[in-house]
């Protein structure tokens, strides 16, 4: 969407109808990821892609159709058959495509997305692309991060609440899904199928000190979907060999990094920090610098009872306020018994992933009420 929201909103602004396709679900090998999209303008002219070509032309067919009946569809383009003229995928891949009429009737929120996708701010928008009901197809709730207002709706409360909590998951991963609801958001259901297109960048996890806790941790925050950056101020251990899972690794001082990118607005209120140095001439200046960032998801250092409170000892002294000392989760991660690295950053996962949504890192088994926060 973003590849052609400005010829979308122009012709929105202007109260011109828009048939807009868009690649809700993937797979084998297909050529575009969901989240793709084609336009088919008020002029028929066509924009974006949603295949690479393969599918190109049917979609825009069903463009013209659509922009004529205002009936939104869901279309299934899979593997070409032995016919010369069928309609496929010579990739061998599947995709389902939603091609709906959008203009200011139908999709009265567009201004305000578009808005809060130029500014940088996280907004995710719902569509119903599938349900028994024809009348709730193309229904849409506009989701933002707990706090910010909603705007629209897919039918009932029941839904809205299923999909609103699924939705800010998937946004608060920068991912685009295609979830499946029984008719009235039942979880365990089916019939109805929501599509969630994320607009925000994907969460960065900052993991300090080059070290194997560092490269499990690593592994783990990627399998999360966090964009994993390794930093450490020796070139020797700071290599992308012993990183793979890192979408980046930094040669640097760790303080002046994290500074640095402060400064270039890169750090938000979803970024994580994992302090795994150990070391106090490395981990106390970061932290200087960590702790007084206004907005960081969380903080967390690695090291020994002994080495938490000389940690904390040498931070008071350097000036850092007990508010600003109390964000640290030090020593690091839930008490899981964990011995090796892997273990370590899966206790280490589970306290981030606690911290995030409000867990109480107890089991589940002897706990009552709601499992979801």
């Amino acid at each position: 969407m973003r590849d052609v929201l400005d010829r979308l909103l122009t012709w929105w602004q202007a109260g011109e109808s828009v048939a807009v396709g868009t690649v809700v679900a993937t797979f084998q090998s297909a050529p575009r990821p969901p989240g793709a999209v084609m336009l088919v303008g008020p002029g028929l002219e066509a924009v974006g892609s949603v295949s690479g070509g393969c599918v190109e032309g049917a979609v825009y067919q069903l463009g013209e159709e659509i922009l004529e009946s205002g009936q939104p569809v869901l279309q299934r383009y899979g593997v070409s058959d032995e016919s010369a003229f069928a309609v496929g995928l010579t990739c061998g891949g599947i995709i389902d495509v939603f091609v709906e009429k959008v203009d200011r009737t139908s999709f009265p929120e567009l201004g305000d997305v578009a808005a809060d996708i130029a500014a940088g701010r996280p907004v995710a928008v719902a569509t119903v692309v599938a349900h028994p009901e024809p009348a709730r197809i193309g229904m849409r709730l506009v989701v933002r991060p707990e706090g910010e207002p909603t705007a629209g709706g897919l039918g009932s409360e029941r839904v809205d609440d299923a999909v609103l909590d699924d939705a800010r998951g998937l946004l608060a991963n920068g991912r685009t899904e295609t979830l499946e609801y029984g008719p009235d958001g039942q979880r365990r259901g089916e019939g109805m199928r929501v599509f969630v297109s994320s607009y925000a960048p994907v969460p960065r996890l900052l993991v300090f000190g080059a070290i194997d806790f560092a490269a499990a941790v690593a592994r783990l925050g990627s399998f999360l979907g966090y964009r994993v950056t390794v930093c450490d101020a020796r070139a020797v251990f700071a290599t992308a060999s012993r990183f793979p899972s890192a979408d980046e690794v930094v040669v640097d001082w760790p303080h002046r990094y994290l500074g640095g990118e402060a400064a270039a607005g890169r750090i938000d209120d979803r970024t994580v920090i994992c302090v795994l140095t150990h070391d106090p001439k490395f981990d106390v200046p970061l932290l200087e610098v960590a702790l007084r960032l206004p907005q960081v998801a969380y903080i967390g250092a690695m090291g020994s009872r002994r080495t938490h409170e000389d940690r904390l000892k040498r931070l008071r002294e350097a000036g850092l306020s007990e508010a600003e000392v109390a964000r640290l989760a030090s020593p690091i991660g839930l008490d899981l018994g964990a011995r090796t690295p892997e273990e370590t950053a899966v206790s280490i996962a589970a306290e981030i992933i606690a911290q995030r949504w409000g867990g109480a890192g107890q089991r589940l088994s002897g706990a009552a009420g709601p499992i979801h926060h």
